[in-house]
């Protein structure tokens, strides 16, 4: 290929402005012995191991432990919270190399403060606490003060007062290194990985338990509208509890509320089906008992409102949330009511579709729900707010968001086709959450999307395509993994701290993965990155981020370099040249004629070896130093269709040429 292009000949020109342009960066890296690093206000650094809810919900008299870190390598002073958080993410793989050596380490000084603990064992100490550097504190552990995420160490600049704590609470007073190995390790993207398969499980034993409502040996028929009652409401309020009414096809005209624990299901027969209207205003069946249930219905007729200008304000810290979200009208809307299964049910809604608001263990299971056309003018397919609830197995089109979440702490979203609206998933104050399973088309802003500071959501295997975002969360120890995203603005958004993401594949997006988290602290490993207009986009300078772990990276069709050895897991070969998905050669290789030919001139290899001998010189980059050779997804990748275009890919690189054409329809 002929260095004379105009299209090679830009690449070369960023390539030496890149060269020349280093040395006014700033490496970010400072001697240890030539600077003092006195403490900052903990408000002013990066912090990592208590999300912003359970910070926000803390009693004004609570200080927890605390522990800020100044690195040879990381612009930004980090804030811990709790000793076992540092210890935890400081011993990961790949930590020294993004962030350097801590050059001064600093800790929560409770000597002198009058600590107590409150009735949550929470240090609450008399007056503010100061720093004192690690090293020159003592520390009680396993003593009776805990932390929102378990137990707490608790140091002190005076042993004195260390042991006087140990008198009053219990434990054991140690130095810093024994403090280190004896903290209480976090859970993690780790646990949630392995709690996968458990939250399925649960899931299940919900939806069973849910679906015995429809049991008519458990709950036999007391009432036949038509037969035994005029109207569904004159049936409701005869029927005794643990019975079932019956609704016989037809369309009734009414609003309904269901104050006691029955089932309501319509009755399908000879292709009709039961067709309840309300009259435009409010909502159409409103749940108010534990155990209640409603299968086999079709409604429309629902008020358009998406707010209860009756509805009372709180001082809660989400009140205009609540009130925001959390009324309106609905199809059906469970209140106060715990417990609560709606299946088989079709919705036509401006509205809500269902509402579920403070009715844990609800289960919504084969509905459809049809929104607005356009989503402004729509709102939820499932409102859940403040209720841990299993939606699963339904289809929403249409509308604002197809399921969102408020408060829901372990909502299981799976199994759903959500098409044409602003999100399909959209989780806010939810933790331990699944999202399993799902596909998304068209989501205006983004196919399943995580807001706010959660902790422990799992977004496993959906299909997102043709979305603004296909996966963008946040939070902390999120684990993303055999999802599909295809031909999106953006298949994923990394803006997550101490999370997992492994084996998605990312094909035929504008850009692959849109980094912007501010702490390297996520493992990102075993992805397929395929035909990507850019296989990564990082904003701003940032910190250095490997994505390699253990000794396996990803894999990044158009990567250079020889086959080199096996990786563990997976029996996988490696290549021999490290992929730094940000350069401005890397990220056009396979795609912009005239890159592979620059990628291996002696300019660009002599840069390479300048930055991998300083460090600081890779800042803002994001890093495969073990590319794989081969993808790591190979079955999903062959049911995508994308196979063929990785061999026309990997052939035309072998003869020195890019395949720069779009795929056709079919190869997509």
């Amino acid at each position: 290929m002929s260095w004379s292009t105009p299209r090679s000949l830009a690449v070369a020109g960023i390539v030496l402005a890149l060269l020349f342009g280093l040395g006014t960066l700033g490496l970010f890296v400072v001697d240890a012995g030539a600077t003092e690093t006195e403490p900052v206000p903990f408000d002013e650094t990066v912090t990592v191991g208590l999300t912003s809810e359970t910070a926000a919900t803390l009693d004004e008299n609570v200080s927890l432990p605390r522990v800020q870190v100044f690195y040879s390598q990381y612009r930004y002073v980090t804030g811990y919270y709790g000793v076992g958080t540092y210890a935890d993410v400081s011993s990961q793989p790949g930590h020294d190399a993004q962030f350097g050596y801590p050059m001064a380490v600093h800790v929560t000084d409770y000597a002198g403060t009058g600590i107590r603990l409150d009735e949550d064992g929470y240090p609450a100490p008399m007056r503010t606490p100061g720093w004192v550097a690690a090293d020159e504190a003592v520390y009680v552990v396993e003593s009776d003060a805990r932390s929102p995420d378990g137990g707490a160490t608790v140091p002190f600049s005076n042993r004195g007062e260390a042991e006087a704590f140990v008198h009053d609470h219990g434990g054991e007073v140690v130095d810093w290194e024994t403090a280190l190995d004896r903290s209480e390790e976090r859970s993690g993207a780790e646990s949630v990985r392995k709690s996968v398969d458990d939250r399925r499980v649960q899931a299940d034993t919900e939806v069973d338990s849910r679906t015995q409502l429809l049991d008519e040996e458990a709950r036999p028929v007391s009432v036949v509208v038509g037969e035994d009652a005029d109207t569904i409401q004159a049936a409701v309020d005869a029927a005794e509890p643990n019975t079932t009414v019956v609704v016989p096809p037809g369309t009734y005209e009414e609003h309904v509320e269901i104050d006691r624990p029955i089932t309501l299901v319509g009755v399908d027969g000879n292709g009709s089906r039961v067709h309840l209207s309300g009259d435009g205003n409010g909502t159409v069946i409103r749940i108010t008992a534990d155990r209640a249930a409603v299968a086999g219905v079709a409604i429309s007729g629902v008020g358009n409102e998406t707010r209860d200008p009756d509805a009372v304000p709180t001082d809660a810290w989400d009140a205009n949330v609540e009130l925001g979200y959390g009324h309106g009208d609905a199809g059906i809307a469970a209140v106060d009511a715990a417990d609560v299964l709606i299946a088989g049910v079709a919705v036509d809604t401006p509205a809500n579709g269902i509402l579920l608001r403070d009715s844990p263990g609800a289960v919504v299971r084969d509905v459809d729900v049809v929104g607005a056309d356009e989503w402004l003018d729509g709102f939820m397919g499932v409102m859940v707010m403040r209720s841990p609830a299993v939606v699963e197995n339904s289809t929403f089109a249409g509308g604002r968001d197809g399921v969102y979440t408020h408060r829901s702490h372990g909502a299981v979203v799976r199994n759903n086709s959500m098409d044409g609206m602003r999100y399909g998933v959209h989780l806010m104050h939810t933790d331990d959450a699944l999202i399993a399973d799902n596909v998304v088309r068209g989501g205006a802003f983004g196919g399943i999307t995580i807001m706010t500071d959660p902790a422990g959501n799992a977004i496993v295997g959906n299909d997102v395509t043709n979305s603004s975002t296909g996966i963008s969360p946040s939070g902390s120890d999120v684990y993303v993994a055999e999802n599909v995203l295809v031909d999106n603005d953006r298949g994923m958004s990394t803006a997550t701290r101490t999370s997992l993401y492994e084996h998605n594949v990312l094909a035929n997006n504008d850009v692959g993965a849109r980094v912007s988290s501010i702490l390297p602290t996520n493992r990102i490993v075993a992805n397929d990155f395929v035909g990507n207009e850019r296989h990564v986009y990082a904003s701003g300078i940032g910190p250095l981020r490997i994505w390699t772990h253990d000794g396996a990276g990803n894999y990044w069709d158009g990567a250079l370099g020889d086959l080199d050895g096996v990786n563990e897991p997976g029996d996988a070969t490696t290549l021999s040249r490290e992929y730094v998905a940000t350069d401005p050669v890397d990220e056009r290789l396979g795609r912009t004629a005239g890159a592979t030919t620059l990628a291996r001139s002696p300019a660009v290899g002599a840069l390479r070896s300048l930055s991998d001998a300083v460090p600081g010189l890779k800042t803002g980059g994001v890093v495969d130093v073990a590319p794989r050779g081969s993808p790591a997804n190979p079955e999903v990748l062959e049911r995508a269709k994308l196979l063929e275009w990785i061999d026309d890919t990997e052939t035309a690189a072998d003869t020195g040429s890019e395949k720069t054409e779009d795929r056709t329809e079919e190869e997509r």
